[in-house]
C-alpha cells in the first residue's frame, strides 16, 4: 500500500504541472486577447458593408498552437507572432502602445489600406523583424530616430505613401536589413550608407533623391533608382557637375602628356633595375598574385580564417611599431580563426584569435594606394610612437601597394556607438550622466594629445565619430582610426572621413585646424541626446538639418525634457552642468570657423564641467565615479 502511494505521488505532481502550464497559456492568451481588442478599438473600416474583424472576440483565444482563430493573426506555439491585416480598407490609428505589449510580436503588415497621418512610433516594438506599411496614405517626415533600437529588423516596406524629407538616418544602424522598399514617396536628400551588404530587395524609385549612389548600393539594378533626376553614379550615369570648358579640356590634355612622360620614365627605370638584377629582401619579398575574396562572401560568414584577405604562400613580414607587444608573423596571423567585426568601402575589420597569444583586431584598408612605401612606413612609425591612455595604440602594420593591414588590440567592451544606440538589444545598461561626462572628457583629452604630438596635421584625427571611440571595461574612451587623413586617397576622403562633412568643407571645399573641433561638438551632442547624427550620412551644401541645428531649434527651457537623452537616468542637481556641456558642444559646432573655439579652448571648457551643480571641489564627482 505504501509503495502504491509512492508511485501515485509523482503522477499527481506531473498532473499538477500540466494543469499549471495550461493555466499559464490561458492567462497569456487572455492577455493577448485584451491587447488585440484594444488595437481593434482604434481601427475603422472605410467599407461599412464589411464587419470589422468580426472573428476578434473574447469567445475564442487568438491562437491555438500554430493555428489562428482570429482573422489576420499569425500564431506560433500559442503566441501571437504577427499581424497581417492587408487589403481591408482599414483606417484610424495603429495602436503601437498596445502592440508593444505583445512579447512575441515579430511581424506587422497593414499594406493596402487607408491609413493616413504621421509616422507611427513603431520603434517601441523593439523585437520587430518585419514592417509592412506600403500602399497607404501616410505622410510627413519620418524622424531620424525612427528605427533606433530595432536591432532585429530585417524587412521595411513603406512604398507608395506620401512620406517626405530625408530617409531616416537610423536606417543605417540596421545591420540585419534584407529588404528596404521606399519607392513611390517624396523622399529628398541623399541616400544613407547602409551597414549591411546583404540586401535582397531594394528600391527608392519615384522619389526626389539626389547625389551619388553609395558604394554598397551600386550592385542593385538601375530600376531601383529610376525617376530620381538628382541621383547619379553606378548603376546610373556617372556624376558630372557641369560640361567641360576649354580650360578644363586643356588641363586634361596637359595631364595626359605629363602622365605619359612619367610612365616612360618609370619604364626606363624598371629596365635599368632589371639589368642590375633583383633586389628582394625579407622585408620586401617577391609577391605572387592572389585572389581577393568577394566582399559579399566576407559579410555572409561570421567566422573564418583571416587568410581570405590574401591567399599567398610567400613569407611576409609584419612591421611592429611597439616594443611592448608579443611578436608574431603574418603567416601565424593568416592561419588564425577570425570573426568579421565590420565591413565597408573604407575598411574591413576582423577579430583574430592567435593560437598562442591575445585576441587582436586587423583592419584591412584598400583606399591608401596613393602613398609610397617609405612615406607610409614613416607615418605608421610616427603613429606608433604615440602613447596616451585615451588612444588605442597601433601595434603593427603590413604594407602592400593594393592594400594595407593595421593591427591593434582587441577591446572587448565595443564601441561608443553600440553602447549608445544598441545597448537594449545587447542587454547592456544605458550610460548615465556621470559616465557620459567621463567619456566626453576622455575623448577631449585624447584629441588634445593628438594635436600636441602631431602639430603638422590639419586634422589630427580626421574621422572622429562614436563608432571610432572604443570603451574599456571601466568605460574609459579609446580613440581609434586617428591620424589617417594623410594616407587616404584624397579623391575618396570626402566620402569616407567625417571632417569632410563639416560646414567649411561643404561650403568652401576646405578643412582647417578647427574641423576636428566641429566633429567633437557633433559627437558630444550625440552623447547627450542619444540621437544618431544624420550629418555623418549626408552630403550636399547647406540644406541638411544637422543634429546641431535640431538642438538649436529647441528653446533652452525645453532642453531637459526634449533634448537630453531620457536614458541618462536621474539628473537631480546636474541640469546646470548638462546644459553647460550642451552649450560647449554647440559652440564647437559653430558654422563660422572664425567664431568657433579652437581645440585648446574647447578642452579647457569641457574640463570645467562637473557632475553636479555647484560641485566646486569635485568630491561628489569622484565618489560617483568610484561607485
Amino acid at each position: 500500500m505504501a509503495l502504491s502511494d509512492d508511485l501515485r505521488r509523482p503522477r499527481c505532481i506531473t498532473l499538477f504541472f500540466i494543469f499549471l502550464s495550461c493555466l499559464v497559456l490561458v492567462v497569456a492568451s487572455s492577455s493577448d486577447s485584451e491587447i488585440l481588442l484594444k488595437v481593434k478599438n482604434n481601427l475603422q473600416n472605410s467599407n461599412s458593408n464589411n464587419a470589422l474583424l468580426s472573428s476578434w472576440s473574447t469567445s475564442t483565444s487568438p491562437c491555438s498552437g500554430d493555428r489562428a482563430n482570429w482573422e489576420g493573426v499569425l500564431c506560433y506555439q500559442g503566441q501571437v507572432h504577427g499581424l497581417k491585416l492587408e487589403n481591408m480598407g482599414l483606417k484610424g490609428v495603429i495602436d503601437v502602445e498596445s502592440l508593444k505589449e505583445l512579447p512575441y510580436l515579430r511581424s506587422i503588415s497593414f499594406m493596402n489600406n487607408n491609413f493616413d497621418g504621421p509616422w507611427p512610433e513603431v520603434n517601441k516594438i523593439t523585437g520587430l523583424k518585419s514592417l509592412y506599411l506600403s500602399d497607404n496614405k501616410f505622410s510627413g517626415l519620418i524622424p531620424d530616430q525612427a528605427f533606433e533600437g530595432m536591432q532585429w529588423l530585417k524587412k521595411i516596406h513603406l512604398s507608395n505613401n506620401q512620406f517626405e524629407g530625408h530617409i531616416p538616418a537610423s536606417v543605417a544602424l540596421l545591420s540585419r536589413l534584407l529588404e528596404l522598399r521606399l519607392e513611390g514617396n517624396k523622399f529628398t536628400g541623399v541616400l544613407p550608407e547602409l551597414q549591411t551588404s546583404e540586401l535582397k530587395s531594394f528600391s527608392v524609385a519615384n522619389n526626389l533623391l539626389r547625389g551619388e549612389i553609395p558604394f554598397h548600393l551600386r550592385k542593385m539594378s538601375a530600376s531601383a533608382f529610376s525617376a530620381n533626376e538628382g541621383l547619379c553614379g553606378a548603376p546610373l550615369e556617372e556624376c558630372h557637375s557641369k560640361k567641360p570648358s576649354f580650360v578644363s579640356i586643356f588641363v586634361v590634355v596637359v595631364a595626359v602628356v605629363v602622365a605619359m612622360i612619367v610612365i616612360g620614365a618609370v619604364i626606363l627605370m624598371l629596365n635599368r633595375r632589371r639589368e642590375r638584377g633583383p633586389a628582394n629582401s625579407v622585408e620586401n619579398p617577391p609577391l605572387k598574385k592572389g585572389r581577393v575574396k568577394d566582399s559579399a562572401d566576407e559579410s555572409q560568414r561570421s567566422s573564418r580564417s583571416i587568410s581570405s584577405i590574401r591567399s599567398r604562400k610567400d613569407h611576409m613580414k609584419l612591421c611592429f611599431v611597439r616594443d611592448d607587444r608579443e611578436r608574431f608573423d603574418l603567416q601565424e596571423l593568416l592561419k588564425a580563426s577570425a570573426e568579421i567585426l565590420g565591413s565597408g568601402c573604407f575598411s574591413s575589420s576582423y577579430k583574430a584569435s592567435l593560437l598562442n597569444g591575445p585576441s587582436i583586431v586587423v583592419k584591412r584598408f584598400k583606399q591608401m594606394n596613393n602613398v609610397g612605401k617609405e612615406e607610409f612606413q614613416e607615418h605608421m612609425r610616427r603613429i606608433g610612437r604615440l602613447s596616451h591612455p585615451n588612444l588605442l595604440p597601433l601595434v603593427a602594420y603590413y604594407y602592400r601597394k593594393e592594400e594595407k593591414l593595421l593591427v591593434t588590440d582587441y577591446i572587448q567592451n565595443g564601441s561608443l556607438a553600440v553602447r549608445l544606440h544598441g545597448h537594449q538589444a545587447l542587454g547592456e545598461p544605458s550610460l548615465d550622466w556621470p559616465m557620459r561626462l567621463k567619456i566626453v572628457k576622455g575623448i577631449a583629452t585624447g584629441l588634445e594629445y593628438l594635436y600636441k604630438d602631431m602639430p603638422s596635421l590639419i586634422a589630427a584625427h580626421g574621422n572622429l565619430k562614436s563608432s571610432n571611440v572604443l570603451l574599456t571595461q571601466s568605460c574609459e574612451p579609446l580613440l581609434s582610426d586617428y591620424g589617417l587623413v594623410p594616407v587616404i586617397n584624397q579623391d575618396l576622403a570626402r566620402d569616407i572621413m567625417v571632417v569632410y562633412k563639416s560646414p567649411e568643407y561643404l561650403q568652401h571645399g576646405r578643412i582647417t585646424k578647427k574641423t576636428d573641433v566641429w566633429c567633437l561638438g557633433i559627437l558630444i551632442l550625440e552623447i547627450l541626446t542619444g540621437k544618431f547624427p544624420a550629418t555623418f550620412l549626408q552630403q550636399g551644401k547647406g540644406s541638411e538639418v544637422s543634429l546641431a541645428n535640431w538642438v538649436l531649434s529647441v528653446v533652452p527651457e525645453e532642453w531637459n525634457s526634449a533634448v537630453f537623452d531620457n536614458e541618462m537616468g536621474a539628473t537631480e542637481n546636474s541640469e546646470g552642468e548638462m546644459e553647460k556641456l550642451l552649450k560647449i558642444a554647440l559652440t564647437c559646432c559653430e558654422v563660422d570657423v572664425d567664431k568657433r573655439w579652437d581645440l585648446k579652448e574647447a578642452v579647457e571648457k569641457i574640463r570645467e564641467v562637473k557632475e553636479r551643480d555647484h560641485d566646486d571641489d569635485g568630491e561628489d564627482s569622484n565618489a560617483s565615479s568610484s561607485s
